[in-house]
């Protein structure tokens, strides 16, 4: 999956525009899921190649202060290609910083389909311009629609990042 330049280009845009955490309630048109956000964000949505033929995803982001909150999801419509999904975009998180794959620990998001590429994954990497950043990521599905909760920044707060991840939630 190549969406580098994208991805990293929304990032940093939305990391120029919030100075400070103001968490919100926000539930995702169309997406099952329910999480919170320290910000207000915009969604951006755009055919991506993932694990097969190209995938519409909607990424919704914003930036409190340092830090850019997101969440990545779309429909791979065939459950085959979930696992496969998860797995390109934990690979895809990891190459977006340089960061050296690693196996990520087992989770359970409320509301998840069980599958074993549902992980956190803690990364260490460089952004374009060579500063350091650390991304915290989820990979995770509900049927066939995968997911992707990620927190980016030169030093996101263990508390602001525990507060987004445990906010996530999928609804029936």
């Amino acid at each position: 999956m190549k969406t580098t330049p994208w991805t990293l280009a929304v990032v940093l845009a939305v990391a120029a525009c919030s100075p400070v955490e103001d968490w919100r309630e926000v539930r995702p048109a169309g997406s099952g899921a329910l999480l919170l956000f320290p910000c207000k964000p915009t969604a951006v949505s755009r055919p991506v190649a993932l694990a097969g033929p190209a995938v519409e995803l909607t990424l919704l982001a914003c930036a409190a202060g340092p830090t850019t909150y997101a969440l990545t999801h779309g429909d791979v419509v065939d459950p085959a290609r979930v696992t496969p999904a998860l797995q390109a975009l934990a690979a895809s998180a990891a190459a977006n910083i340089g960061a050296e794959p690693v196996s990520g620990e087992p989770l359970a998001v409320p509301g998840m389909t069980p599958n074993p590429y549902a992980r956190r994954w803690a990364l260490r990497g460089r952004l374009p311009d060579g500063s350091e950043v650390r991304e915290d990521v989820l990979t995770f599905a509900k049927g066939t629609r995968v997911f992707q909760a990620t927190v980016i920044g030169p030093a996101p707060a263990p508390e602001s990042v525990r507060v987004f991840f445990e906010g996530v939630k999928l609804t029936p």
